[in-house]
């Protein structure tokens, strides 16, 4: 088979304890999925989730032990972090119910959904698609995944994410709205998962922007940190 243009590299994640990697298939992320990260952006109540995609090349796949970098995007001038709790999916499927979630999961990982904030809102007061805020190049930083069996309670982990040592986000994945489990059966209803799936779960309360020159550290007990300089 010949191709027009040479395609390009597949995108993978690295995997805690193994030189195999991750091949990223789709990117899902899922909106206001903590209670008071949806009371600052206005909204109340467990409302039913809602779900946008990235491009898995969005991907910024960051190895243990390194600080990544992103560029600060173009456009804005109000660019946010998200640290979030990350599922990786290693068996696909459809209508998949929440007590069988859990075998379809190959592993979990600490990410970063970046949000060109200013765009997104613009096309939310216009009722536009927003895309724009959230699904641009290098917005989807990432550590290595931990395979689940390896991952401890995950369900019960605490969350965080610092800029220049200082707490911005410090929560507990217990409070998700719509649980891991949850989460996947909803997901799966609309479209049939597949291997190389990633699921964003969503953010605690205390998103805020960053600059050009700040460091992000985040993490997730039991699944290591993730640092990344804005440049």
């Amino acid at each position: 088979m010949s191709f027009v243009f040479t395609p390009p590299a597949i995108v993978s994640v690295p995997v805690v304890g193994s030189s195999e990697r991750f091949a990223v298939h789709r990117i899902y992320c899922v909106g206001r999925n903590y209670e008071d990260h949806a009371k600052e952006m206005g909204f109340t109540g467990r409302e039913a989730p809602f779900f946008f995609l990235k491009p898995a090349d969005a991907i910024v796949a960051v190895e243990a032990g390194s600080t990544g970098s992103i560029p600060y995007p173009s456009l804005t001038k109000n660019l946010h972090h998200e640290i979030e709790l990350v599922v990786a999916i290693g068996t696909g499927g459809k209508n998949i119910k929440a007590a069988d979630a859990q075998k379809h999961i190959y592993g979990y990982a600490v990410g970063l959904d970046m949000t060109r904030r200013d765009l997104q809102g613009e096309m939310k007061k216009q009722g536009r698609p927003w895309c724009i805020g959230k699904g641009y190049d290098h917005s989807a930083p990432i550590g290595p995944i931990t395979p689940a069996a390896q991952a401890g309670d995950v369900g019960k982990a605490e969350i965080y994410l610092q800029v220049a040592g200082q707490d911005r986000q410090r929560s507990n994945v217990s409070k998700l709205i719509w649980n891991i489990a949850e989460t996947i059966e909803h997901l799966s209803a609309a479209w049939e998962l597949q291997p190389g799936d990633l699921i964003y779960t969503g953010t605690p309360e205390g998103v805020a922007a960053v600059v050009a020159g700040d460091t992000m550290m985040g993490g997730i007990s039991g699944l290591g940190e993730l640092s990344v300089k804005v440049v």
